[in-house]
């Protein structure tokens, strides 16, 4: 019989944001209950602007947890102390690692912004280090754990929320983006390649976030607002319907760490239409056969929508193609590979 634990699952929480990592940990709580392990999730607060990250990294050390075995993701997380700490790692805090000159990184070149690089880098190989057992959820994650702190870890991958209730459907006119509004997810590079194809297709953006405004004067300026619904955020029901009955997802983030959408996309059996820097979305995405791959380019992306937008039959292929991948995840392994080293 195989011996039930106390799991503490460790994740950080932004106020009034839900995004993949929140849906993450919630749902690896699920999976250990169904597993029949006693499982909670712990939360704290975190702010990720400059001033206040290592106030946020250090409450963790002071966090006590009896348990048989925590299990830490997102940043600052994996701070936490406990002997039996298994690490399975969403992202460290990006803007000082690899984001470090995007646009939408607070950090600088200063002198204050590289110290406190050097030392957040200094924090995070510590603590990373003190784990039993280190995971990541992908090889993008996996590469920048190596590259930036010198650490090992193994690529672990999980299925994505409502992937069971996830169904295909129709093979509709028009593409699906589905993404909060946030410039790292790059959705005006999605509308600037749906505009850059000729036709009558429509695009409909799920999501919500501060980049709407932006968005909607985009889509006047490039001549399609009559083609463009942003229908803000959207309940369960509602984007179900809308994976299903969908041509084609169009996914255009700058180095994702996983990409829920396309698995998502992928339950729906349909292809989606990706960039050649989108990160973890291109360890599913394969050029041809589950979807396109393109260069970061408005015109690439508009020849590859109209492919799709010219060939439900193939689209239906690459879809299938897609399912075929994604059905093949279920929530038991990755369960039982992070609780092996216990």
């Amino acid at each position: 019989m195989t011996r039930k634990l106390k799991v503490c699952v460790a994740g950080a929480q932004v106020p009034f944001m839900r995004g993949g990592a929140e849906q993450a940990v919630e749902n690896l709580t699920v999976a250990l209950r169904d597993a029949g392990h006693q499982a909670d999730l712990v939360r704290l607060p975190v702010a990720w602007d400059a001033g206040r990250i290592l106030e946020s990294a250090a409450a963790w050390r002071f966090v006590a947890v009896d348990a048989d075995v925590v299990i830490a993701t997102n940043f600052p997380s994996y701070f936490i102390r406990h002997p039996h700490k298994v690490v399975w790692l969403f992202h460290q805090h990006r803007p000082l690692y690899d984001a470090y000159d995007m646009p939408w990184s607070d950090f600088t070149n200063d002198d204050a912004s590289l110290e406190l690089q050097r030392l957040l880098s200094d924090w995070d190989t510590r603590a990373l280090e003190e784990a039993t057992a280190r995971f990541t959820l992908s090889d993008l994650v996996t590469d920048r754990l190596r590259t930036f702190n010198g650490l090992s870890s193994t690529t672990l991958y999980h299925p994505a929320p409502l992937q069971s209730e996830l169904h295909s459907g129709r093979y509709d006119d028009y593409f699906l983006c589905v993404s909060r509004l946030e410039r790292n997810k790059r959705v005006d590079l999605a509308l600037r390649g749906f505009a850059a194809a000729p036709g009558n297709s429509r695009f409909v953006v799920a999501g919500e976030g501060g980049e709407r405004g932006n968005l909607e004067k985009l889509a006047q300026e490039l001549g399609v607002a009559s083609r463009v619904e942003l229908r803000g955020f959207v309940d369960d029901d509602v984007l179900i319907d809308l994976f299903a009955n969908c041509r084609a997802v169009i996914y255009t983030p700058i180095q994702e760490d996983y990409g829920y959408v396309t698995l998502q996309a992928f339950a729906a059996a349909k292809p989606v239409i990706t960039v050649a820097d989108s990160g973890g979305v291109l360890e599913w995405v394969t050029d041809g056969v589950t979807g396109r791959v393109v260069a970061t380019d408005p015109a690439a992306l508009g020849e590859a929508v109209a492919q799709l937008a010219a060939d439900a039959e193939l689209a239906q292929r690459m879809g299938e193609a897609g399912a075929a991948r994604a059905n093949q995840l279920t929530w038991q392994p990755v369960v039982e590979t992070l609780l092996a080293s216990v």
